[in-house]
């Protein structure tokens, strides 16, 4: 692994376990056994850091979301994309997330500091709701928008439908053996099946 990697999967292991406030460039270089000014040769200082952390974040998302064949931009810059999107892409995507989010472990990392910094810093809490919470709900519900659901019942049907998985992630971070931490992710994953096929039934019974 060449430096400026290491020096990012160390950083991304320490701001999960310590929160990114509490670790310093001090600290971070001594972990990697590598002097200060050597850091800096890669980074600029921390918050180079962890915008590169963020960045990759992004790309991440980026390519899970194409994998699925899911919209990438905003459904106000493609709205066609949201109207090509399919139930069982929707599932898929949401069944893909929620094990990178627990089981990658960089971006469990992520989703760890996000977790801890969101009410120290503004910037963090906006990066938690970004990823975790309303930015999920609300493309959930423009995905469902976009299918053809009113924006009323698409609102209500994304809450039904993701609420479910923001509380998994708590009860996987608190899952005390591998074997419950699988339970959690199967349990859902049958959850989003059922909800999808729910759907269906519902939208096959509307066109008759």
């Amino acid at each position: 692994m060449e430096t400026k990697e290491r020096i990012l999967w160390t950083a991304i292991r320490l701001f999960a376990r310590h929160g990114y406030e509490a670790v310093s460039v001090s600290q971070l270089a001594d972990r990697l056994g590598m002097a200060k000014s050597a850091l800096y040769k890669h980074y600029v200082n921390k918050q180079d850091i962890f915008d590169s952390i963020v960045r990759r974040m992004e790309q991440l998302d980026r390519e899970n979301a194409a994998a699925c064949e899911l919209p990438i931009k905003l459904r106000t810059e493609d709205p066609a994309a949201y109207g090509r999107a399919g139930l069982e892409n929707l599932a898929a995507f949401s069944q893909a997330q929620f094990r990178y989010w627990t089981e990658n472990e960089f971006a469990a990392c992520f989703r760890r500091l996000l977790t801890l910094e969101q009410y120290h810093s503004p910037a963090m809490g906006q990066l938690y709701q970004q990823y975790l919470g309303a930015g999920p709900l609300r493309y959930v519900e423009d995905l469902l928008a976009g299918m053809g659901w009113s924006q009323p019942a698409a609102r209500q049907l994304a809450l039904e439908f993701y609420g479910p998985m923001f509380l998994s992630y708590s009860l996987y971070d608190g899952a005390a053996a591998d074997a419950d931490r699988t339970a959690v992710t199967e349990r859902l994953c049958r959850y989003m099946r059922d909800f999808i096929g729910r759907w269906k039934r519902e939208e096959k019974g509307n066109e008759i």
